[in-house]
């Protein structure tokens, strides 16, 4: 199983392989002993594990789950010793512990619970070689709104193009 494979269902427990995209959504497996399928529409949350990030204030927007999830790993030794019943203000330093540069205003004590939980799901159906794997491979998100500047340039020289076809 791959980490891109791994998704978590807005209302529903536990942890999801993704199965298969159909015409009006994804069919789900879940990842505990009964290995239950069902159909996740399109108005339903689904959050794949390599598409989430937490936000950071650096030169980059974001790091990826996957990279949080290591650093937690390598950081702990596997387990945390917390849970999302935790103190909020222990739950904030826990984060701040594992990735200093985290944007405290956009990641929310919610965040963070769910992290620790996802995290501590992987240890417990024994899938924590996906968080060991190497992920280099892995973009980091970057800002991707251009600078005004670019754009004028672009229009320019699109211009300039048309004009010299004709």
């Amino acid at each position: 199983m791959k980490f891109t494979e791994i998704a978590a269902l807005s209302g529903k427990k536990g942890l999801f392989k993704v199965i298969n995209p159909t015409r009006s959504g994804v069919i789900l497996e879940s990842l505990d002993e009964s290995k239950k399928r069902m159909i996740a529409g399109a108005s339903a949350k689904v959050s794949v594990f390599s598409e989430i990030s937490i936000y950071v204030i650096d030169e980059v927007e974001s790091v990826p789950l996957q990279e949080v999830f290591r650093v937690i790993y390598q950081t702990y030794a596997g387990e945390v010793g917390l849970d999302k019943k935790s103190d909020p203000e222990e739950l904030k330093s826990f984060f701040k512990s594992i990735l200093p540069n985290y944007d405290v205003d956009r990641v929310y004590v919610s965040d963070i619970k769910k992290v620790i939980t996802w995290y501590q799901s992987l240890l417990s159906l024994e899938l924590d070689h996906l968080i060991k794997d190497d992920v280099h491979d892995l973009p980091i998100k970057k800002k991707i709104k251009p600078e005004i500047g670019d754009d004028i340039e672009k229009v320019k020289a699109k211009k300039k193009n048309e004009k010299s076809v004709k």
